[in-house]
């Protein structure tokens, strides 16, 4: 109830949309967005979405927020290393991570491949040495000032592309400061959360994301009804006596929890034992890796069902019993 005694609902906007496809012309403002809410409400067939307590807000935000900036520092990298592809297209080669703290300094120092061949060799050598921990110093800083002084980047428009080089290293250090403004956050917030940890391939920062979509674990029945939020359910497609046989994933719900899941299954197929068999046993199969994955995906999000509703941490070997005579 509000202030102003009315009750209020909320409702999936898929649900409303949905009844739009009913009229003939397709209309999209105010007017019949209102109307199509009021139809949803006249008929009662929606599902009311329930608001999860504060603290699962807040990991809700500040988890989404994280994939956004993510999603931003891969493409100001992609950015990056277009522009290295033209005017400096060996110095990716010179580091086994392109966007480590040394690279990075040394392509803010050293704008171009000129800059960097006329480079003081002790002193490009003393930065590299700082910004390495100790594991770069002489020998990298001659490579880099040789493939600087040989490199078949282009000139033209120099100063162009090194300037915005240069505002992309800093975009880049600052947008990964504040990520890691938000997982100290998020790590904090989690205290509280530890039995999520529990769960195969599953961090604080993952923790956060799937806590945070999920809610409230009541509002699910079963764990099949979890699966469909992530959209880790198969489609079905059947009409007559013709039934598809090749199924995909639905991927409705929330695309959030779906990536979390997605990740983790991703490192608990290497690390835990059980899923790791589970895995396996799909790939010798002929399932393709990534159906292979989603498998082990959905499964986690059962684990999670079953950890969350229970209260009870992970149990491998009850996993285990349950996989044997999994098809």
């Amino acid at each position: 109830m509000t202030a102003a005694d009315c009750t209020v609902k909320v409702i999936n906007p898929i649900q409303s949309d949905s009844l739009r496809n009913l009229y003939i012309r397709v209309t999209k403002n105010d007017r019949k967005d209102s109307f199509l809410v009021a139809e949803v409400l006249r008929f009662g067939r929606f599902t009311e979405t329930k608001i999860p307590d504060e603290p699962l807000v807040q990991l809700r935000e500040l988890s989404r927020l994280r994939v956004e900036f993510t999603q931003t520092i891969g493409d100001i990298k992609r950015r990056i290393l277009g522009i290295l592809d033209r005017i400096f297209p060996e110095f990716p080669g010179c580091f086994g991570n392109t966007f480590g703290q040394a690279a990075i300094q040394v392509l803010k120092t050293y704008s171009d491949p000129e800059q960097l061949a006329n480079a003081d060799l002790s002193e490009l050598a003393e930065l590299l040495k700082k910004y390495s921990n100790g594991r770069l110093s002489l020998d990298k800083a001659r490579q880099l000032k040789e493939r600087a002084a040989n490199s078949f980047g282009i000139r033209y428009g120099l100063d162009a592309f090194t300037l915005e080089l240069r505002l992309l290293l800093e975009q880049l250090e600052f947008i990964m400061g504040q990520v890691k403004q938000l997982d100290e956050a998020i790590t904090n917030l989690m205290q509280e959360h530890q039995l999520i940890l529990s769960v195969p391939g599953v961090g604080p920062v993952l923790g956060a994301a799937i806590l945070g979509e999920i809610g409230d674990i009541s509002r699910f029945g079963n764990a099949k009804k979890l699966r469909a939020y992530a959209g880790l359910d198969a489609t079905v497609y059947q009409s007559g006596t013709f039934e598809g046989s090749r199924t995909r994933l639905s991927k409705r719900g929330s695309p959030y929890l779906r990536r979390a899941l997605w990740i983790a299954a991703g490192t608990a197929r290497l690390h835990d034992p059980v899923l790791k068999s589970y895995y396996e046993r799909l790939i010798a199969r002929g399932k393709h890796p990534k159906q292979a994955q989603a498998a082990v995906a959905s499964k986690l999000c059962s684990i999670i069902f079953a950890v969350l509703s229970k209260n009870q941490p992970y149990d491998p070997d009850y996993l285990n019993k349950n996989l044997k005579d999994t098809p």
